[in-house]
């Protein structure tokens, strides 16, 4: 019985012309065979899966070939016959070899000649894994190496290799496999191994593998088991990836400002268990396509360049704010809601929960401009439950009671209570998760975080949260959160008020929250004028 291969070991490069997507790095590595310019060392750097250890191997193989053939091993001389075997390749992998006794028992061996081919070579794979001692003793065979031996060390984190070695070895960078090219190798191998696939499917197999051909070869391997053929809908429900058309019509509605079809989309992909960093950077890829259809001409794309930009920082930033307490989906739609107009959502697509009789919008752009501002006020989406001028308000308020009265105890105090909370697997409380404590009173806290999306949930939620924090942890306190923008202004005007001699003096809050419910008697007063009573739901605090 014949072992199983798998098929990135099957299939994996047993000479240059086999190596995909690298065509500058094996000419250059071609030429210096051919012309006799061997170094003594090489440093192969790159993302996972692109070829850098395979490409070792054959060059190692092909410095020793007795009859070169255009630059190529002849696979026919003793040299390279017994290459697996031979006592002069020497593989190190540096995760498990990684001390300073395994590199100098490597630096013993070195000075020994090799015993049947011109060179004794060593493949030192992940060699960042190398501890600082281990380096340190590498670097002293590197400085002054036997002219028989020659080094080729491979690492997918160059940053982590020191300035010494790197500057004694010829550097080789191995690019992502393009997506055409992996697709490519994909359906010649299909063709050998009689895999029936769609294109679709090859194209989504290529782009789940992030330009690492081996990841692409693994998918397509452990696919070809399960199905007889391998389409589109089988790699979605397997490996939670998210189609095309699912992406454009996300764009779509972000376009158009449906609020509706957003949710909905989302909802579905978080159902789904669709696998949010992927359909994050599938969103950011469509987005940039629209940024830059934007530039060109702007009247194409219904929504500015700039907030096109903002909206894919954040989404980027997203991906480094998600934690095991926060619900990816959640921030995801809140990033994207961020940038959605209410008043272009109302014209658009109205909430049926939340105006019960559609207005003809024609009508609606003949009133005056004040109403404009009430269509603001009246429709709400059921993602954000506050009012933006109050919570800016409040901000003020709060943000000037915590100067009025802050303290270096009081900080750290809290800020030993914020990682208690930080741990607590509440809904409410998870959403503290990435913020921080940046000053404290003995009744007001200031929050920070990077995400705006973060910044509006939490303020939504604030009455919430000091509720529980109440009941959990006996605490009276009054939260606010600040993008980190404005934050540094803020305390920028607060060391600048120090030195000036500036006092701050509490506000009462109730002030604000008095005219706040006069608002809203003012807005419904104001509603019931334009809109029958009967017709429409108003939606208070």
């Amino acid at each position: 019985m014949v072992d199983y291969k798998v098929f990135y070991r099957k299939y994996r490069p047993q000479n240059f012309s086999s190596v995909v997507g690298q065509e500058y790095t094996i000419n250059m590595l071609k030429n210096a065979i051919m012309n006799n310019k061997i170094s003594h060392a090489y440093l192969f750097t790159g993302p996972r899966g692109t070829g850098k250890t395979s490409t070792a191997k054959i060059f190692a193989k092909t410095i020793n070939c007795e009859n070169l053939v255009n630059g190529e091993a002849c696979g026919k001389c003793q040299s390279c016959l017994s290459f697996s075997n031979s006592p002069d390749i020497i593989e190190i992998d540096a995760a498990s070899n990684n001390g300073v006794d395994d590199v100098r028992e490597l630096i013993n061996n070195v000075k020994i000649a090799p015993t049947e081919s011109k060179y004794k070579i060593y493949i030192i794979d992940e060699v960042h894994m190398l501890s600082q001692s281990a380096f340190n003793a590498l670097l002293l065979t590197l400085e002054e190496p036997p002219s028989h031996a020659i080094f080729i060390m491979a690492t997918t984190n160059v940053e982590s290799v020191p300035i010494t070695i790197l500057s004694r070895c010829q550097r080789f960078n191995f690019k992502k496999i393009t997506l055409q090219e992996i697709c490519d190798h994909l359906k010649y191998i299909c063709n050998l191994e009689q895999i029936k696939i769609t294109d679709d499917a090859l194209q989504e197999i290529a782009y789940l593998s992030e330009g690492g051909l081996r990841d692409a070869l693994s998918l397509l391997d452990q696919l070809s088991s399960n199905y007889e053929e391998i389409t589109l809908d089988s790699i979605l429900t397997n490996y939670g990836s998210i189609s095309s058309l699912t992406i454009n019509k996300l764009v779509e509605a972000i376009l158009d400002g449906n609020i509706n079809d957003i949710v909905g989309i989302i909802t579905d992909l978080e159902n789904n268990a669709s696998d949010y960093k992927v359909f994050i950077k599938k969103l950011i890829q469509q987005l940039n396509k629209k940024a830059i259809l934007s530039k060109q001409n702007p009247l194409a794309v219904k929504i500015s360049y700039e907030q096109i930009k903002d909206m894919i920082f954040e989404l980027n930033n997203c991906l480094n704010q998600i934690t095991i307490h926060v619900n990816p989906y959640l921030l995801i739609q809140l990033a994207i809601l961020n940038y959605i107009k209410i008043d272009n959502t109302y014209q658009q697509n109205v909430d049926n929960n939340t105006v019960k009789n559609t207005v003809d919008n024609s009508k609606l752009m003949e009133k005056e401009p004040y109403q404009e501002k009430v269509l603001d006020k009246v429709v709400k989406t059921d993602d954000f439950d506050g009012d933006l001028e109050y919570i800016e308000e409040l901000k003020k308020i709060r943000t000037n009671n915590c100067f009025a009265s802050a303290s270096k105890t009081d900080l750290i105090n809290y800020q030993n209570l914020l990682k208690s909370i930080q741990g607590e697997k509440d809904s409410l409380l998870a959403m503290l998760v990435d913020v921080s404590l940046v000053a404290a009173s003995k009744d007001n806290l200031i929050l920070t975080s990077n995400l705006s999306s973060t910044v509006l949930l939490i303020n939504s939620k604030l009455s919430e949260i000091e509720n529980i924090l109440w009941e959990k942890y006996n605490v009276k306190l009054k939260i606010i959160v600040l993008s980190e923008d404005e934050w540094k202004n803020l305390k920028q005007e607060y060391i600048q008020n120090l030195k000036n001699g500036v006092k701050y003096k509490l506000i009462d809050e109730s002030s604000l929250e008095k005219k706040n419910s006069k608002e809203n008697s003012q807005l419904e007063k104001l509603a019931n004028e334009l809109f029958d009573s009967n017709k429409i739901e108003i939606i208070g605090e």
